[in-house]
């Protein structure tokens, strides 16, 4: 039975499962139709899967995609674990600009469902981690959008100060310069 838990921030949840675990290993159920329905309400149509490999140390992030391309994830960590940053980018939220973090591992086999008009991004805690999510959209380069990791305004603790980042996350724009597209 998956279990929802709220994480102060509407429509950001974190999904914590039962695992079924004997000598030969483990089972769990990551994801049920059903039980989202019953617990959550609408149910998010995913049409992609993606899946990254990242070592020790690598941020990816935040990134976002602009409407009408907006994609919701859920995302969870197969192998290794992240710590997992989502920032509710929704203009007319009570929560605008509020950032939301958890670690996610293989170990935990928590997952965190980031809804359209959130940033998300994370840091990879292990070497060989294995970062797995479920997409509402499918990917856009035209609207791909991102906000700089460690923005003051944003006050995100990584607890890191020179992770790994791609050439794009060096350069992405400051929340105080921010025109947001999210309503």
């Amino acid at each position: 039975m998956l279990k929802i838990i709220e994480t102060g921030i509407r429509d950001l949840i974190v999904i914590e499962a039962n695992v079924f675990g004997d000598e030969r290993g483990y089972f769990y159920e990551s994801f049920n139709e059903k039980v989202w329905k019953e617990k959550v309400g609408k149910l998010p149509n995913f049409v992609q899967d993606n899946e990254s490999m990242s070592n020790k140390g690598v941020l990816r992030g935040l990134h976002f995609q602009q409407p009408p391309f907006s994609q919701g994830k859920l995302v969870r960590v197969v192998q290794g674990s992240v710590l997992d940053v989502a920032v509710d980018l929704r203009k007319d939220s009570e929560t605008y600009g509020q950032h939301f973090k958890i670690k996610l591992s293989g170990e935990n086999k928590k997952q965190l469902f980031v809804p359209e008009g959130f940033a998300h991004g994370f840091l990879t805690l292990e070497n060989n981690t294995i970062f797995s999510y479920k997409c509402t959209n499918f990917y856009n380069k035209e609207s791909e959008g991102g906000l700089l990791w460690n923005d003051d305004d944003l006050g995100i603790d990584w607890g890191i100060n020179k992770p790994v980042l791609s050439e794009k996350d060096k350069f992405y724009k400051s929340f105080s310069t921010f025109v947001t597209p999210f309503v």
